[in-house]
């Protein structure tokens, strides 16, 4: 194992540092203060991070090296140390204030949580309370397992999975302007859909004219893909490989993210193409009022649940019980792959999730009418305020026919 210390390379990396790294080291260490308060307050020594949000947020460390096994310590006393794979050094050293960094050795029997381990022995964490990011796509099944086995009876194991994740759900003024640039970009993208959605269009055209203005934009790749469908696909929630050409008369479904420093804004829309059917537009009409009541929900002091239950009795009293969700929308932030949402909390039944201002939400009103084989989805994304929320998008909601 190598141990790279942040001072040796200082001086070559300031220039890189500072046009890679996207909040100030003011608001990092006041993130880092908060989850120091965190452990303390809930008896523990030192939280193991596996999620890539965490590590971001905490410390701007930007990769996707989390398909291999790396992990985050911070300790109640503050001190902090990455222990990733080769790969990966440069770009924590170009893309994070961590000045600890610990790389561990491919080769076939390599066990890196027998390494960290000895990580945690010299930071006298033996006999100590750790939380420790369980639900994470950067901790498979294979490694947790590891992870358990090294650390039995080393220290108490707890599973910390949103420990930081409550932190991050409330965004600070500077997170905002991220989501807000992400959703300026989300609207540029819907232009390119009205400009090139048309009778004889490949959907892999307008998918590629949404990604270009993005990209042109300043804007990043999406935690996921864009999903799109037309014809039979257009009642699809994810992404599919077919690429239709679309038909005389079409319908076409997509819901895609503008993205900016990994801070998500989604948007959803069903558009006829040539022409709507009947059906359709009393869909959209149920849409619209779900979301429009919904909006009115979605305010501080408000249960997230009681917003579901708004979109259910909604869609349910417009007939539409078995083409509606479980769940109308989810928090968006700053995400990796494979998914932008940003979990727990979720739009369900019973959530019992007080509304803050500074929380940012996505809310799709999804009909999918299999019987029909019609399709009408409506989803835009919100800023909870101080006296209510704020749609982020500044396009308008009407249901356009192309």
């Amino acid at each position: 194992m190598f141990n790279f210390s942040f001072y040796e390379r200082k001086k070559q990396t300031t220039l890189i540092k500072l046009m890679a790294i996207h909040f100030t080291r003011e608001e990092f260490s006041e993130r880092k203060s908060k989850v120091i308060a965190e452990l303390k307050k809930q008896n523990l020594d030192a939280l193991l991070m596996f999620k890539q949000e965490s590590m971001y947020w905490l410390t701007g460390y930007d990769s996707f090296g989390y398909v291999f096994f790396q992990s985050l310590i911070l300790t109640s006393k503050g001190d902090l140390i990455l222990f990733t794979r080769a790969p990966d050094l440069r770009q924590a050293q170009n893309t994070s204030i961590i000045e600890d960094i610990r790389i561990w050795m491919d080769n076939e029997k390599s066990n890196p949580s027998v390494e960290l381990k000895n990580i945690l022995s010299e930071l006298n964490l033996a006999k100590s309370n750790l939380g420790v990011e369980y639900d994470a796509y950067g901790l498979t099944g294979k490694n947790a397992i590891r992870l358990n086995n090294s650390l039995k009876n080393f220290s108490k194991l707890q599973d910390k999975s949103e420990l930081i994740s409550k932190l991050r759900v409330i965004k600070s003024s500077e997170e905002i302007k991220y989501v807000r640039k992400a959703a300026e970009l989300a609207d540029k993208a819907l232009d390119e859909v009205w400009k090139n959605a048309k009778t004889g269009v490949s959907e892999g055209k307008i998918l590629a004219e949404m990604q270009k203005v993005i990209f042109e934009g300043g804007g990043d790749y999406p935690a996921n893909e864009f999903i799109v469908g037309s014809g039979h696909n257009a009642l699809l929630c994810r992404y599919q490989a077919e690429k239709r050409i679309l038909s005389n008369t079409d319908q076409l479904t997509i819901e895609w993210a503008g993205t900016y420093k990994h801070y998500h804004s989604a948007m959803m829309r069903t558009i006829p193409i040539g022409k709507a059917n009947p059906k359709h537009l009393k869909m959209y009409e149920a849409c619209l009022e779900a979301l429009t009541k919904c909006e009115k929900k979605l305010v501080p002091g408000n249960e997230v649940g009681k917003v579901f239950e708004t979109h259910a009795k909604t869609l349910d009293d417009f007939g539409y019980n078995k083409s509606r969700m479980n769940a109308c929308g989810y928090s968006l932030g700053a995400t990796f792959s494979p998914n932008w949402m940003d979990v727990p909390p979720m739009i369900f039944i019973g959530n019992p999730l007080i509304l803050k201002p500074g929380m940012v939400f996505f809310m799709h009103m999804i009909l999918m009418d299999s019987e029909n084989e019609l399709a009408m989805n409506l989803g835009e994304t919100y800023l909870v305020t101080k006296k209510g929320n704020e749609r982020l998008s500044k396009q308008k909601l009407d249901l356009i026919v192309l």
